[in-house]
């Protein structure tokens, strides 16, 4: 059996932050692999140095080729935070290594500005595009980001600018741990007028009671649009109808040019404005009785300029008395009000009209499909599983959404 390769993570602070055990295994080393600049920093061992780049099959083909040779392998901070271990450990086998943590430079950054990072979002822009960093930042509380060179603050912060994201405040971190060691904090304007050493990581928080602001920077679509093109209240964020769930709701809800459409708990508006937009000489009634959504809303559908859209405020259904009757409705949500809505809803039904529902309780779902069979409407039931793809490293792995049941009822002329 071959000997294990010993990981260690180091600091920018070198040799003097090392603990006394991980300074035993670097003396005992022959073979010391890492980075030129983690190389650089225990210049004066005696072992051979072995210099690898950011390539990970040849980072392997490396290691493999070691034999029992004492080997040390230098990573920065926490080796399994965003580091190359868990290819490695996936590829060669966890018995192969032996790993000894190093204080994440991550983990001194939220220490030196005070933040708990147990809930943020935390990345590597080295193995992240920006584009999709800067959708998941939009969204977070607080932010923790491993630059790079070519993806430094300042190019970051003009990136969230750019998107209308300016509801941050951020610190840059420098040569944590070191005598050089220096925190910036400022809003992202000044921060992208700036220049800072490499070494660094930037922690973005959150101003307080600060709402997600729509993308600016995508074409709108007739319908599917992303989630983040829609204007939202912060602390609802994600009860808005996923672009997946959307498409296939509207899709199923038969919408003409001309239709007379209801969305009963339409929230920010996302499925209202797309179903505007599929009948812009119809008219679609958006009902929501929160008053900060129902603002919302009607920024919303101003950006997307859909003018037979009809915010309503008010709660149903007292607020659809005066209505047009609907070819087609749309109701959401998790109340236990749901089936009795959709019970008063399906009474005021065109001929030849439907209805979806989307409520994500199997008892809502069964509660549902019972009201519409007492309606004699036709049911079907779509059970809705999506995951989205993200990449990390040089792989894709998926975060599923919440599952989710689409139920429709169609009116039948007999």
């Amino acid at each position: 059996m071959k000997s294990r390769i010993h990981i260690i993570g180091i600091g920018d602070d070198g040799l003097d932050g090392l603990s006394p055990y991980s300074k035993d295994l670097l003396d005992e080393a022959e073979v010391v692999i890492g980075s030129p600049n983690l190389l650089g920093m225990v210049s004066r061992l005696d072992a051979e140095f072995v210099g690898v780049g950011g390539d990970l099959q040849e980072l392997k083909d490396t290691l493999e080729q070691i034999g029992d040779r004492p080997t040390v392998m230098l990573a920065s901070g926490d080796p399994l935070f965003y580091g190359i271990t868990r290819f490695l450990t996936q590829t060669m086998g966890k018995n192969r290594f032996e790993i000894v943590p190093h204080v994440s430079s991550m983990q001194l950054a939220f220490a030196r500005v005070k933040e708990s990072w147990d809930d943020a979002y935390l990345t590597n822009l080295a193995i992240q595009p920006l584009d999709r960093v800067v959708d998941n930042i939009r969204t977070a509380e607080r932010v923790g980001l491993f630059t790079t060179d070519q993806i430094s603050p300042s190019v970051i912060a003009e990136a969230l600018l750019d998107r209308r994201i300016d509801y941050f405040t951020a610190y840059v971190c420098e040569n944590l741990g070191t005598p050089d060691e220096v925190v910036t904090q400022g809003d992202l304007e000044s921060i992208r007028n700036q220049d800072f050493d490499s070494m660094n990581v930037m922690v973005l928080v959150r101003r307080f009671g600060a709402a997600d602001l729509p993308s600016g920077s995508q074409p709108r679509r007739l319908f599917g649009n992303p989630d983040d093109l829609f204007l939202q209240s912060r602390p609802k964020r994600g009860l808005i109808t996923p672009s997946e769930v959307r498409c296939i709701a509207l899709s199923e809800m038969q919408i003409h040019e001309e239709s007379i459409v209801w969305d009963v708990g339409a929230g920010s508006g996302s499925l209202a404005i797309e179903a505007a937009s599929l009948a812009p000489k119809g008219q679609v009634f958006a009902i929501e009785m929160d008053a900060e959504d129902y603002g919302m809303m009607i920024e919303n559908a101003q950006m997307f300029q859909v003018p037979s859209l009809v915010p309503v405020h008010g709660q149903a259904p007292d607020a659809w008395a005066e209505l047009p009757d609907p070819d087609a409705i749309f109701v959401g949500g998790s109340g236990r009000m749901v089936p009795e809505l959709v019970q008063k809803a399906v009474t005021r039904l065109r001929r030849n009209g439907c209805i979806v529902v989307n409520v994500s309780s199997p008892d809502n779902l069964v509660a549902v499909q019972a009201e519409l069979e007492k309606a004699d409407l036709q049911p079907e039931v779509r059970m809705i599983n999506i995951a989205r793809g993200q990449y990390q490293l040089d792989r894709v792995r998926f975060d599923a959404l919440n599952p989710t049941f689409l139920i429709l009822g169609h009116r039948v002329t007999k």
